[in-house]
């Protein structure tokens, strides 16, 4: 059963190994099918080394398994909320990677210091209340904050990326982590300055209207 979102959120899991934004079985991806709003999800506990993307579970939007033998994420909840309430999101990746964590553990969002972060995320990557894994707790956080960046921080935890596809939710991740490497060193040495709203405006506004091959 959806064999084509089952590799692509497989390929996905197995690129957060890859690009050093999980260890051993931390963080997961999923990924949602539009036509039938079934989710595809990394199962809880496994290794990412060890993953096939046989062992993927699909659940319904009511977190009831259709296909898989091994119980899904932990998490799972917190990507059906998310889901339910952003219908136009494909795909959902949490991480605790490393430098974006380090600036949810001080509860800090990212202004957009650099013309990446204004490239791919906009005026400000938000972080999140401190919110409890109970229920719909993070999710719940999540939206409080939710602007127009695909990236979220979670404050005392991690990092939750969300696109209208897997493998646009894993890119939001890599370059997230990246841009706060840089910020990390950046402000080691002092205090960035912030882009003006109408430089971020203009970087938002060619990549996300002409830059690639269209």
């Amino acid at each position: 059963m959806l064999e084509k979102l089952r590799k692509e959120v497989w390929k996905v899991n197995i690129s957060l190994l890859k690009c050093g934004l999980v260890t051993m079985h931390s963080g997961n991806a999923s990924g949602r099918d539009f036509q039938t709003g079934y989710i595809t999800i990394k199962p809880s506990g496994v290794d990412y080394e060890t993953l096939k993307p046989e062992n993927l579970v699909i659940v319904n939007q009511n977190g009831e398994i259709i296909e898989g033998a091994l119980t899904p994420s932990v998490d799972m909840p917190i990507h059906l909320y998310l889901y339910k309430n952003l219908p136009e999101i494909g795909g959902i990746i949490h991480t605790h990677s490393n430098y974006a964590t380090s600036f949810a553990a001080l509860g800090m969002s990212i202004p957009a210091y650099l013309t990446a972060i204004a490239d791919e995320f906009g005026s400000l990557i938000p972080c999140t209340r401190y919110a409890s894994n109970e229920g719909d707790e993070i999710g719940k956080a999540i939206l409080e904050v939710k602007n127009e960046s695909p990236a979220v921080l979670i404050k005392n935890h991690g990092v939750f990326t969300l696109d209208n596809s897997p493998e646009k939710a894993l890119k939001a991740a890599v370059m997230l982590e990246d841009i706060a490497k840089t910020l990390h060193l950046a402000l080691l040495k002092g205090e960035p300055d912030i882009l003006p709203p109408e430089e971020v405006k203009k970087w938002w506004d060619r990549y996300h209207s002409w830059y690639g091959q269209r």
